[in-house]
């Protein structure tokens, strides 16, 4: 990459940041989806665009919906992807949110458009949002990792480099695209409970907010978010409770994250959170 910046502060101290979320095969339990949604509610985003559907899906998979207004008229609201503008307090520049569907077809030309936007706004870091199925206790923090999209970017920002091969979603698609034009872009995934992966999961949207909120260096309103996350833990634990081979499986489960993850849960984890928790307090 032409630019040399080595910090995401240094991203951030440039033009606007893009954050997406893709309904469909990156997002287990609609968790990455909803943290769009909910940073378009919070934050009063304005929609500035959106794709024609007839060029990215087809209706016979992704297929309209039909409603009734508060008038009794009937819509038909058709899959497609929209670009919101936010102004977030505390944020050196706006934000640009795309809540999306996965298309069904011209991928390239999908993310070629994606990017053209990005392109009129001088866009300088794209964050993906993605979720996956994964052998992960509903009791323990939800596993979050942020993977850079190239060895450099990776290197410059001391993050993990992906080391994924086999089928990939949009996601992957659009850092390939991006690392072309030279636009910095880094994913962030949670590991979602594969035994409970009804959405929606606000256990995972809240922990991909968390670590948005490290990356971008502020305070995302949560409302309900926290209240819903531990209803939803409190559900899956009478589930559990209901079901003797649920039950073993998740104890076992979270022997082997507690065996696995115990070094860090007694020092850097919880040095981390209170470190969060203390500027929450002091932005708010």
């Amino acid at each position: 990459m032409s630019i040399e910046i080595k910090s995401i502060k240094g991203y951030l101290a440039q033009n606007p940041v893009a954050i997406c979320g893709f309904l469909g095969w990156n997002d287990a339990a609609e968790t990455a989806s909803n943290v769009i949604d909910h940073l378009i509610e919070v934050w009063d985003a304005t929609e500035i665009a959106s794709f024609d559907p007839d060029n990215y899906y087809d209706y016979q998979v992704a297929r309209p919906r039909v409603r009734l207004n508060d008038e009794g008229s009937r819509i038909i609201d058709w899959p497609t992807t929209k670009i919101f503008l936010a102004d977030p307090p505390g944020s050196p520049n706006p934000i640009l949110l795309v809540q999306g569907i996965e298309p069904n077809m011209k991928w390239r030309t999908y993310v070629a458009e994606l990017l053209d936007i990005f392109d009129d706004y001088e866009t300088s870091l794209i964050i993906s949002c993605g979720a996956l199925l994964a052998d992960a206790p509903h009791t323990r923090p939800v596993p979050v990792t942020t993977v850079a999209a190239t060895p450099e970017l990776s290197d410059a920002l001391d993050l993990e480099q992906s080391t994924y091969e086999g089928p990939t979603g949009i996601i992957g698609v659009l850092q390939d695209a991006a690392s072309v034009r030279e636009v910095a872009s880094v994913s962030i995934w949670a590991a979602i409970p594969h035994y409970v992966s009804s959405p929606p999961n606000p256990k995972g949207t809240l922990a991909i907010i968390s670590r948005l909120e490290d990356l971008l260096d502020i305070a995302i309103p949560l409302d309900d978010l926290v209240d819903e996350s531990r209803a939803w833990q409190d559900g899956v634990d009478e589930l559990a409770a209901d079901d003797d081979e649920i039950s073993d499986y998740v104890n076992r489960l979270e022997t082997t994250v507690d065996a696995s993850d115990l070094p860090e849960a007694s020092g850097e984890a919880i040095a981390r959170e209170f470190e969060r928790y203390l500027k929450r307090r002091t932005k708010d």
